[in-house]
C-alpha cells in the first residue's frame, strides 16, 4: 500500500515538473518572437525615415540666402532649404560615388544666377557656371532644340554617367523636363585644351607638361575602351574635347557622340558621319563598320597637335611648317630628319626631344589607315611613358599614294 503511494506521488511530481518545463520554453519563444519583431520594425522604420531624407536631398541641394541681392536680381526663382548634415553628406557620398542626381530647372536656375555666366558654346547647347551651396563650382550643359538632342542626352548620361577615372570629366547630375535638358558637369579652371595650345600662353606651358596631358587622355581613353563594363566608343576625341583643372590635369570631356558597345564585340555599324574632320578616322566617313580603333586614330592626330603647339594644318604659316603635320612628320622620320622637323616646332632641349620623338612615333602608329594597325590604347600609354620599345612605323598615308 505505501509503495503504490509513493509511486503516485512521484508520477505527480513528474508531471508538474514536465508542465513547469513547457510553460519555461513557450516563455522564452515568446520573448524571442517579441524582440525579433521589435527589430525588425525598427529596421523598417529606419529605411523609411532614409528614403524620406533622401527624397528631400533630390528635391533641393541648393541654399538661397533671403539677402543675396545677385540671385534675386538675376532669378525670380527663391529656394529656402536647411539640409541636415547627414542628409548633405550622403548627398555628396552619392556624387563621389557617380551616382547622377536629377535637379529641377529652377534649382539650376539658382544655381547659375539665372544662367548668367557663359562659358562657352556649341552646335549642342550653352555652357554655364554655377555653385554649389557648399562650395563646389560646376558646369551646366544646356541642350538645344529640345526634340533632336535626346540621343545625346541618353548618350553622356549613359556613359560617363557611369564611369568614375581620374581623366574623364565627372557628371554631377543632370535635369529632364519637358522644358529642359541640362547636364552638371565639375568645372574645369583652365577650360579647354584648345585653348592651352593655340592661345596667346602656350609658349609658356613646358613641354614636361604637355607630356603628362598626352599621357593623361590616352589612360582616360583606355579607361573607356578596356576598364570599363562595357565598352564606351568617344567618337569625337580632339582639343576642345579635353578640359583641364587647374593644375592642368586632362579630362576626357563631351559625350554626346559617344556609344556603348559589349566588350567581346569588335565592329559595329555606325549610321551617319560621326566625329569631326581633321581629326576623325577615315572609316567614318564610309559605309563601313567601325571600331574603337577610330578613337586610336583621333588621339593620334590630337598627338601631332600637342607636340607641335598648332593645328596639324595652319595656312597662316610659311615654307615647310605650313605642311600637315602627319604627312611632314612621317617624311622626316622616313628620310631620318625628325630632329629638324622637332627644331622647326622649337624643340631642342635633349630631354624635350627624346619624349617628343616618341610622342611623333606613337601619333603615326596611332593614325594607320588600317584600323587593326593601330595599337590598343593601354599599349599607347606604355610607349608614351617610355615602359616598352616603339618599333619604327609604317607609311600611313601609303593608300593616298596608290590611289
Amino acid at each position: 500500500m505505501s509503495s503504490t503511494s509513493f509511486d503516485s506521488g512521484s508520477d505527480q511530481a513528474q508531471d508538474s515538473n514536465g508542465a513547469i518545463f513547457v510553460l519555461f520554453i513557450g516563455i522564452v519563444w515568446v520573448v524571442v518572437g517579441f524582440i525579433y519583431t521589435m527589430r525588425v520594425i525598427a529596421k523598417i522604420y529606419r529605411r523609411m525615415k532614409e528614403k524620406g531624407e533622401a527624397a528631400q536631398a533630390a528635391e533641393a541641394h541648393f541654399t538661397v540666402g533671403e539677402n543675396d541681392n545677385s540671385i534675386a536680381r538675376h532669378s525670380e526663382v527663391q529656394m529656402q532649404v536647411n539640409l541636415p548634415d547627414e542628409t548633405m553628406e550622403r548627398f555628396l557620398s552619392d556624387v563621389a560615388r557617380e551616382k547622377p542626381t536629377r535637379f529641377s530647372s529652377e534649382e539650376l536656375a539658382i544655381c547659375t544666377r539665372n544662367f548668367y555666366q557663359v562659358l562657352g558654346s556649341g552646335g549642342f547647347g550653352v555652357v554655364y557656371k554655377g555653385d554649389f551651396q557648399n562650395g563646389i563650382q560646376v558646369a551646366v550643359k544646356v541642350l538645344k532644340d529640345i526634340a533632336m538632342v535626346n540621343d545625346q542626352f541618353k548618350a553622356e548620361v549613359s556613359t560617363i554617367g557611369r564611369t568614375y577615372h581620374i581623366n574623364l570629366v565627372r557628371l554631377y547630375g543632370f535635369c529632364f523636363e519637358p522644358t529642359m535638358r541640362a547636364l552638371v558637369y565639375e568645372y574645369m579652371e583652365k577650360g579647354a585644351l584648345d585653348k592651352v595650345l593655340f592661345g596667346s600662353q602656350r609658349a609658356q606651358l613646358r613641354f614636361e607638361k604637355l607630356h603628362e596631358i598626352s599621357i593623361g587622355i590616352a589612360r582616360g581613353i583606355a579607361y573607356l575602351h578596356e576598364e570599363c563594363r562595357q565598352r564606351i566608343i568617344h567618337y569625337d576625341i580632339k582639343p576642345e574635347n579635353v578640359l583641364l583643372d587647374v593644375n592642368l590635369n586632362p579630362k576626357v570631356a563631351d559625350f554626346g557622340l559617344a556609344r556603348l558597345t559589349n566588350r567581346g564585340s569588335t565592329n559595329m555599324v555606325v549610321s551617319g558621319c560621326r566625329g569631326t574632320p581633321g581629326y576623325a578616322a577615315p572609316e567614318l566617313w564610309t559605309p563601313y563598320t567601325a571600331t574603337y580603333k577610330c578613337d586610336v586614330y583621333s588621339f593620334g592626330m590630337v598627338l601631332f597637335e600637342i607636340v607641335g603647339r598648332r593645328r596639324n594644318h595652319d595656312p597662316n604659316l610659311s615654307g615647310e611648317s605650313q605642311e600637315w603635320v602627319p604627312k611632314w612628320a612621317y617624311d622626316k622620320f622616313n628620310n631620318g630628319e625628325l630632329i629638324q622637323m622637332l627644331s622647326a616646332l622649337g624643340i631642342d632641349r635633349d630631354d624635350e626631344r627624346e619624349k617628343a620623338e616618341r610622342m611623333v612615333k606613337v601619333a603615326l602608329w596611332c593614325v594607320q589607315y588600317l584600323p587593326n594597325s593601330r595599337p590598343k590604347m593601354s599599349d599607347v600609354v606604355k610607349m608614351l611613358k617610355g615602359g616598352v620599345e616603339i618599333e619604327p612605323p609604317q607609311n600611313p598615308f601609303a593608300h593616298l599614294v596608290d590611289n
